[in-house]
């Protein structure tokens, strides 16, 4: 990205609601010379960026509160599940606003699930090395409405 700056009395600088309303306007009505390119160019690239760390945060979230339900059975709550409802659905409204951002779930799962197990150890007190090394959910079962994990199987050796 550039290290253009607006003039410290633009618009942009100032107010920038009023920037991004008279861009709108600017581009509706074509004028294109009068486009603050720079600052417009910039902004556009910013709701990538943010559209991807939302997918971040939200998988982050969503993956916390998987292996709580999974590893604290004896704690879930109705607030567990709706966490858990609540990201799934505003990671579809994401992920179908922007189809090209549907790979991007997979491609960050094992970074997303590093920070979501740290958040989880956090969050329950569970000592962070007793959570799976990987992820134990795949990306299907993480965005699956119906998919709610088991507690692990203690006698399970494998």
């Amino acid at each position: 990205m550039d290290d253009v700056t607006a003039p410290p009395n633009s618009l942009y600088e100032r107010d920038f609601h009023e920037w991004a309303l008279e861009q709108a306007r600017l581009l509706r009505e074509r004028r294109w010379d009068e486009l603050d390119l720079d600052n417009l160019v910039d902004e556009v690239e910013s709701v990538g960026r943010s559209q991807k760390h939302q997918i971040y945060n939200r998988l982050k979230v969503l993956i916390a509160h998987l292996l709580k339900w999974k590893f604290q059975p004896g704690a879930r709550s109705a607030g567990w599940r709706g966490t858990i409802r609540t990201q799934r659905d505003r990671l579809h409204l994401v992920l179908d606003d922007s189809p090209s951002l549907r790979a991007h779930p997979d491609a960050i799962l094992d970074k997303t699930y590093l920070a979501a197990r740290l958040l989880a150890a956090k969050e329950t007190g569970i000592d962070f090395t007793l959570f799976p090394e990987t992820c134990p959910f795949t990306i299907e079962q993480v965005l699956d409405e119906e998919f709610w994990p088991k507690e692990p199987d203690l006698y399970d050796q494998s």
